[in-house]
């Protein structure tokens, strides 16, 4: 495998300029696949919005996005030369903190960031600034090349011919570039075994619909969008050969959070025989979460069940539930795959290991 057939076009956020005068810009993933458009963002407000209201989403994106976000907040704040108070430093971590619960990735890269800012001692604005972008840049690309190398070990893990079943949008618009599981995906197909790819639409946001089937169209991956309840019907006629999905945060014991809907595929792979795996870096594993209980789940707005787009679906009235996510127990994951190599049950003591070449 080459590293040029490894690649792909599709990204979620950059860096226009410099440090100093540059900006954000992300495309806006609540207007694909109709509309390709980008937004420019030059203060964390901006930033966090953008997350908060998933124009940018995906766990290592939004870290991502999180770590621009203190780039131009900390611009801002320094611009006056004189020490910037720490009320004001956390007022700008929690603004970017308090956007999405879920995803610990965005916590992972604040967490990075502000280990910079509270370390800046004598440092000059501008080689403070310069050190704060340049960490920003290293979490995206690092981010991908991580995902390349992840790409490659569930490649392995995939028979000739395979048929990989997916579910919500894990791909370039989720990540620095190229993808957790669909970067498996990507690095299956570029080794010659993919057969196929099912997409989920992913209800209610509809990620699979919207998302990865816009990019397995433009990558040219051969694939067929379903609903979400047509995946036990595939599976049952012997179509499906993997499930391959992404994460939002992975207890030590290896309990995954991820889309609503993961959970139900995942019984439906018990059933069925067919090995269920979970693509993520290590800064989606939160080894202090000790059981899928602990990890908080994001409820998001009635709105996006009634609605699709502006069009309502739903009688006026009704009661709605919207938990954003679901929780899959380890014993139901096949393996962990990781930049560091695939981790097996059980997960407690796999999961920490892999900390240890970190």
């Amino acid at each position: 495998m080459t590293a040029q057939a490894f690649e792909t076009a599709v990204t979620p956020i950059r860096w226009i300029g410099g440090w100093d005068d540059g900006r954000v810009e992300m495309i806006d993933q609540k207007l694909l696949p109709n509309e390709e458009t980008w937004f420019s963002y030059e203060d964390a407000q901006g930033v966090a919005g953008a997350i908060k209201e998933m124009v940018i989403r995906g766990a290592p994106a939004i870290g991502i996005a999180a770590s621009y976000g203190v780039v131009l907040g900390m611009r801002e704040l320094t611009r006056a030369g004189a020490e910037v108070p720490v009320a004001s430093i956390d007022e700008l971590f929690e603004l970017l903190a308090n956007t999405r619960p879920t995803a610990v990735n965005l916590f992972w890269a604040l967490e990075r960031m502000r280990a910079l800012v509270d370390a800046r001692g004598d440092q000059s604005r501008e080689g403070f600034m310069r050190g704060l972008f340049d960490e920003a840049e290293f979490i995206r690309t690092d981010d991908r090349e991580r995902c390349l190398t992840m790409g490659k070990f569930g490649a392995e893990l995939m028979p000739e011919g395979a048929r990989i079943l997916t579910h919500c949008n894990t791909g370039g618009l989720a990540t620095g570039g190229y993808g957790t599981a669909l970067g498996v995906i990507r690095a299956t197909n570029a080794a010659g075994k993919l057969a196929h790819v099912w997409i989920d639409e992913t209800r209610p946001y509809l990620q699979g619909a919207r998302l990865t089937a816009w990019e397995c169209v433009k990558d040219e991956l051969p694939s067929t969008l379903i609903t979400d309840n047509m995946a036990g019907h595939f599976m049952q006629r012997g179509q499906v050969d993997a499930v391959v999905v992404g994460a939002d945060r992975i207890g030590a014991d290896g309990s995954t959070a991820n889309k609503i809907g993961t959970y139900t595929l995942a019984v439906l792979c018990k059933h069925h025989g067919i090995p269920f795996y979970v693509a993520a870096p290590l800064s989606t594993i939160d080894l202090a979460i000790t059981s899928g209980e602990d990890i908080p789940i994001e409820q998001r707005s009635a709105r996006e069940v009634t609605h699709v787009g502006n069009r309502v679906l739903a009688p006026e009235g009704v009661g709605v539930a919207h938990p954003a996510f679901d929780v899959t127990p380890g014993d139901l994951i096949a393996g962990v795959i990781t930049e560091k190599g695939v981790a097996r049950a059980p997960y407690t003591e796999s999961l920490a290991a892999l900390f240890d070449t970190e």
